[in-house]
């Protein structure tokens, strides 16, 4: 059969096709609006109904969610734990291996959020759902990808609930976005955890699938810090009980191409490692070496943005630490120079940096705390040093880098101040060892610090691009239960979600600075 014959035909079934296809539409068209005597039309999107373990009271100053038990054995150990350059051409012989896989749980980034509150099952307090407003809260998608926005942008650390409940963890996102008013969220990501085996996952165990699907659905941006060498991936011979990089950079750079294929576009910032100028986070045959690290987030940077060049690169956040042995730390203003000199603001669109406060405000340098007889904890008063200080270090850190020629931002992926005031610490002596200064600070001094650091950062500084308040929900998924053997207890004091699921004092003024409603600052 010639072409043209072959066409003839191929019209003439066409032709037919539609005949057929136009006559059965019409029939069903009349017999829809026969039978039912309209013609209907289905709404798009649906909000989500909230669960039917709500509960709803007058009070507004209490979360309320299911206090979650916890699991010992399957919860993820948390440490605790700022014009972008030209990003490095990918070299041509870079082996670049990731494992692309899917999640298979849909996509409700365009369903608008809701408030989920829960009924507490424990705490003799009251109990209430939060905040109510008229209606969900609108939060269109960002006209710009989270890179180019330069304006400052506070978030929160949130951690996975321990059981992945998704009413508990709504209740968390809905309490960042539309509580706290707040565009993003910090998740810890443990390496050794999510993949114990090569090309062995344990992505929905840990929480995070969840835990994106609900970012996304509230429309909430991702940093995600990845920490922490499993065991297999580790240099030979060295001490395995203390954390470590890899001996490939490469693993950790598939680690993480990885993690963004799988939760392609909700992934917008990653951190790379932490507080690496320690020993214990950073235990290598090399030591601790500036340079090792510099080549670890290069490979890492070229991976990234090979995968998704949105996201932002965020330089490891070092401790702020007055120790400077070599051996068990390196000061951190050292370090910082050493990183410079490496090349490391070639390499990164933001440095990363931490600061926990102690028991002295945002605003006091160093090298002019006033004294404060009443004090438990003396290290500002009697050993003056820069660590200490919020101002001190970060400003140093910002004074380094434009001395370098340099118009890398900070990124503050860790800040916030401990207050155990409303805390039962019986079970410790009265005392959580080496946060003895959170004994010092009061639920008041705790809103007031938090309020100074953001008032800085956004109204004083021009250096810091994003921060992140530690952390919001470690004292429930703890229980606020600080005993002498609970792991990780240090961590609950800082928590914004206090006993009973009340609300810190710090939350009103936090939601008062609406980030949400601020346009994207190109």
């Amino acid at each position: 059969m010639t072409y043209q014959s072959k066409a003839k035909q191929i019209r003439g079934f066409v032709a037919v096709w539609v005949g057929v296809s136009l006559l059965v539409a019409a029939a069903t068209f009349v017999g829809i609006y026969v039978g039912t005597g309209e013609l209907e039309t289905a709404t798009a999107s649906q909000p989500i109904a909230p669960s039917d373990n709500t509960t709803t009271t007058s009070e507004t100053n209490v979360l309320v969610f299911s206090a979650p038990e916890i699991v010992e054995q399957a919860a993820p150990e948390v440490i605790e734990d700022s014009t972008a350059p030209v990003a490095p051409a990918v070299d041509e012989d870079t082996t670049i291996t990731i494992a692309v896989e899917s999640a298979d749980n849909g996509t409700t980034a365009d369903t608008e959020p809701v408030t989920v509150a829960v009924e507490a099952e424990t705490g003799d307090g009251p109990v209430a759902e939060p905040p109510q407003q008229d209606g969900p809260t609108p939060t269109p998608a960002p006209t710009i990808p989270p890179i180019q926005d330069r304006g400052f942008n506070l978030g929160v650390q949130v951690l996975p609930n321990y059981n992945n409940d998704e009413n508990v963890m709504s209740g968390y996102m809905d309490a960042a976005a539309n509580q706290l008013r707040l565009n993003w969220v910090k998740l810890q990501v443990r390496w050794e955890f999510a993949e114990p085996q090569p090309g062995v996952y344990d992505w929905e165990r840990l929480g995070y699938d969840l835990f994106f699907d609900l970012a996304a659905r509230y429309n909430l941006k991702v940093l995600i810090s990845v920490v922490s060498a499993p065991d297999w991936a580790r240099e030979a011979g060295v001490n395995l009980e203390t954390h470590g990089p890899p001996a490939d950079n490469q693993a950790l750079a598939n680690f993480i191409g990885t993690m963004i294929s799988r939760y392609p576009g909700r992934i917008h910032a990653v951190e790379v490692w932490n507080e690496m100028n320690l020993a214990r986070e950073w235990t290598s045959a090399r030591g601790l070496r500036a340079a090792d690290y510099v080549a670890l987030v290069t490979t890492v940077a070229n991976t990234i943005r090979f995968v998704d060049p949105n996201i932002i690169v965020v330089s490891g956040a070092l401790s702020p630490t007055g120790v400077n042995d070599g051996v068990n730390a390196i000061d951190d203003f050292v370090y910082t120079d050493q990183l410079i000199a490496a090349g490391l603001l070639n390499v990164v669109d933001c440095f990363g940096a931490h600061h926990n406060g102690y028991n002295i405000g945002p605003r006091v340098p160093s090298d002019n705390v006033p004294n404060d007889p009443t004090a438990i904890f003396r290290g500002p008063f009697d050993n003056p040093n820069h660590s200490w200080s919020f101002y001190s270090t970060l400003t140093t850190y910002a004074n380094k880098i434009r001395a370098a020629g340099s118009s890398v931002p900070l990124c503050v992926t860790e800040f916030g101040w401990a207050v155990t005031e409303d805390l039962d610490l019986s079970q410790v002596g009265g005392m959580i060892q080496n946060f003895e200064f959170a004994n010092d600070n009061t639920l008041e001094e705790q809103r007031d610090f938090l309020v100074e650091a953001v008032q800085m950062m956004d109204e004083e500084w021009d250096f810091v691009w994003l921060a992140f308040i530690w952390n919001l929900n470690f004292g429930p998924e703890a229980q606020w239960q600080i005993r002498a053997d609970q792991p990780f207890k240090d961590n609950i004091p800082y928590s914004l979600i206090r006993t009973n699921y009340t609300q810190s004092l710090a939350w009103p003024f936090i939601a008062e600075f609406d980030f949400r409603g601020r346009a994207a600052q190109p």
